[in-house]
């Protein structure tokens, strides 16, 4: 079986390289042709964990190709995946015209049938306009071949992408003929074997699912962040109050642990796009308001503790450990860490950050703004507070005198609650996190 991948970033990518793993042919494409020559050479756009082994080893077997040229590429395929980018414009709409470009031109250059399935996060309807766009393009070719769309959202977390697509807790495809749902079965059987449930629907509630989804997992973090703050005005522990409630298995343990606001390229742009989506249909999303509302404060939540402590801030130099969104990603979209520079910088604090894989990415965006540290204690010298931003795993167990030997004051602001206040305490820091209490 073959199949083609159109688009190289983050989805395409780890889509591609995953179904080349289970002995599919396929060919990933891209139009920016230095990206499809530096793939071919090992060189990926993305970091991701696990996945630059496993396209160099499908790449050498010779299961995954990549190209900048379509109408070769999608010769012989039964299935073309469009996963390209859907930024949001300016008023939280997803943007389509990559995603409708394509589709207009594998209506251009497909030579036989073809599933044409929707791999971006697009908003209920685009099936429709893809339709729309295919067979616009068939018919300015005077052609009569046959097509199928389909919709099948991805679920995957960044830094744990690749275990995502090979091991999934579900399938969601969406289909409208018998035709199409007989090509993704086989295309997915693969994936079937050990037992991951594939589940059909109808391609609009397919298209909506992602959203849900996505929009549920958000609301779960505002809820939290909105709780921690409460229980620092209480005098509560969010930590227990994380613990107590988890334990319920109707909420679970997953995406409860307060923080300093989500990022990424998924959550932000997803609840814009449902909340744009539901106004434009005559209704409001007052949950989701909400939880952007929330989100949106959250990332400004250190600051104000770094203000709070200091009164004033000119001058002051303060520490940054971790830049992405998250760990085990380079990913700096929407990062809360490009909030608190920005305030920061505005403020006349100089920063100085690190990030184990970051800090290409933060340079790119930030430029020479900041300062860049080889490594986490070079960011402490001279520096008035350290924040920790992103919970990656070397930050957690620290060499405390270490870094009181660099620090001007022992001033830790922890935004991912990696320490305990007790602990804090007893070294003789000053320690502030999100919904716990503050050492003085």
């Amino acid at each position: 079986m073959k199949v083609a991948v159109v688009g190289t970033g983050y989805v395409g990518l780890v889509t591609g390289t995953c179904f080349a793993e289970v002995g599919i042919n396929v060919v990933c494409i891209d139009i920016d042709v230095n990206k499809i020559e530096n793939l071919k050479k090992g060189i990926l756009p993305i970091y991701e964990p696990g996945l630059e082994e496993m396209v160099e080893r499908n790449f050498k077997k010779g299961r995954l190709q990549f190209s900048s040229n379509l109408a070769e590429s999608i010769v012989g395929c039964e299935a073309a995946f469009i996963a390209v980018g859907t930024p949001p414009d300016e008023d939280g709409s997803a943007d389509l015209k990559y995603v409708l470009g394509v589709a207009n031109d594998i209506g251009k250059h497909m030579q036989n049938y073809l599933v044409v399935v929707t791999k971006s996060t697009v908003p209920v309807g685009t099936a429709n306009k893809v339709k729309a766009a295919l067979t616009e393009s068939l018919t300015l070719r005077d052609s009569n071949l046959g097509f199928d769309v389909a919709s099948n959202p991805e679920f995957l977390k960044e830094g744990a992408a690749i275990d995502d697509f090979m091991k999934p807790d579900r399938i969601v495809i969406g289909v409208e003929s018998a035709k199409a749902e007989e090509v993704m079965t086989r295309l997915y059987k693969p994936f079937l074997l050990n037992g991951h449930p594939c589940i059909f629907m109808d391609i609009p509630s397919a298209e909506m699912t992602k959203y849900a989804a996505n929009s549920m997992l958000a609301t779960k973090i505002s809820f939290m962040n909105d709780i921690a703050n409460l229980c620092e005005i209480m005098g509560a522990d969010v930590n227990m109050v994380r613990k107590g409630i988890g334990s319920d298995s109707r909420i679970g343990q997953k995406f409860i642990y307060p923080g300093i606001g989500y990022g990424g390229s998924c959550f932000p742009k997803d609840v814009k796009a449902l909340i744009k989506t539901a106004s434009e249909n005559g209704y409001k999303m007052k949950v989701l308001q909400a939880v952007e509302d929330v989100n949106d404060a959250q990332k400004h939540v250190m600051f104000s503790k770094l203000s709070n402590y200091f009164r004033e801030l000119r001058g002051k130099k303060i520490a940054l450990w971790g830049l992405s969104f998250k760990p085990k990603t380079d990913d700096m979209r929407e990062a809360p860490s490009l909030v608190l520079i920005d305030q920061l910088l505005s403020a006349g604090v100089s920063v100085a950050a690190y990030d184990p894989v970051a800090m290409h990415e933060a340079q790119r965006i930030l430029g020479d703004t900041i300062t860049y540290c080889n490594d986490m204690y070079q960011t402490l010298e001279n520096a008035d507070a350290l924040v920790i931003v992103t919970e990656w795993p070397e930050f957690r167990s620290p060499d405390f005198n270490l870094m009181s030997g660099h620090l001007n004051q022992k001033a830790i602001f922890d935004g991912r609650n990696i320490y305990e206040p007790a602990e804090m305490r007893n070294l003789g820091y000053h320690y502030e996190c999100i919904g716990r209490e503050i050492v003085k």
